[in-house]
């Protein structure tokens, strides 16, 4: 299935390179559309994960240069039948993280600084889990092209600004080249929504069944949710077509939010997560203070804690 969403997600992306082709330039720059769009979704397939990576400027972790967190990943891992992806650290204050990559053989998770000082070694398992389940289920190449041509698309309006106009090449005239300009940011939008909410409600659920305990997960999104507005992250701001690749949305505006937003409400994914738990969905859900069952307490230990949390 997921294999059949991106081949439509292609074909629907080529369209739209073909249409903003012919607003900048005509049938000739319909054309030239086209053979960029084949040569993107090329490069997206096979180079996606390494781009996103540099547009966030994220660093390799080694096992030698953060074996605390390279040990927590492992675990999670290896619970989820999981190759170890490769980890990288992007230098943002906002906590965040995202992953990336055409299969779980070459995965990628990267996470911000900000999360690692925020996050409790149970809070950050959560995120991590939550980023091996989209692994797992494949959303990361889709997510990853999708980003990678939505910018391209911005990038080939920007360009009809300097190179198009004329009513030799394109019939439509500067009415054109405005439509193309205008439309594409939210054409971008667009191909962000088809990356489905339900991916993220998915992930959430795969990666509380990875971890053993949905409240790990629910306390770390009710800190996202708190933060991620709050703090500007420079990279996700200069490329939004980013934007719903990570586990809560980095953007710091606010416009649209509920009609367009890539990703579901942090209380809804929080409540269902409290339903997973066996706990009653509150509408102001706040886990830290819930009286939990069982072993589902979230401890407020330091994220570097010796013991496995699974212990």
């Amino acid at each position: 299935m997921n294999g059949i969403k991106t081949l439509v997600l292609l074909s629907a992306l080529t369209a739209l390179f073909m249409g903003v082709g012919w607003l900048i330039g005509g049938f000739t720059g319909m054309v030239i559309a086209l053979g960029v769009a084949i040569a993107t979704n090329a490069l997206a397939y096979w180079n996606s994960d390494k781009l996103a990576l540099q547009m966030h400027h994220a660093e390799p972790v080694t096992r030698a240069s953060a074996p605390d967190l390279h040990r927590l990943v492992a675990e999670l891992s290896q619970k989820a039948g999981l190759p170890m992806p490769a980890l990288y650290i992007i230098h943002e204050d906002q906590p965040n993280a995202f992953a990336t990559g055409r299969s779980p053989e070459n995965a990628a998770v990267a996470v911000t600084s900000g999360l690692l000082r925020i996050m409790s070694r149970e809070e950050l398992a959560g995120v991590i889990a939550h980023e091996l389940a989209h692994v797992k289920n494949r959303d990361t190449l889709v997510m990853t092209i999708a980003a990678t041509v939505a910018g391209a698309i911005s990038m080939l309006a920007q360009f009809g600004l300097f190179f198009g106009g004329g009513r030799d090449r394109n019939p439509l005239g500067v009415i054109g080249v405005m439509l193309a300009v205008f439309l594409a940011p939210l054409a971008a939008l667009m191909i962000q929504m088809l990356i489905s909410r339900t991916r993220e409600y998915a992930a959430d659920r795969g990666g509380a069944e990875i971890t053993g305990h949905p409240l790990w997960l629910a306390s770390a999104l009710e800190k996202l949710a708190g933060y991620a507005g709050r703090i500007e992250m420079e990279s996700a701001e200069r490329n939004p077509a980013t934007a719903h690749m990570f586990i809560v949305n980095p953007l710091s505006g606010r416009r649209m939010d509920s009609l367009f937003s890539t990703h579901p409400d942090p209380a809804n994914r929080i409540a269902a997560l409290r339903e997973m738990a066996g706990l009653p969905a509150d509408p102001r859900p706040s886990v830290r203070r819930s009286t939990t069952r069982r072993n589902e307490t979230v401890h407020r230990r330091g994220p570097w804690s010796r013991r496995s949390p699974w212990r």
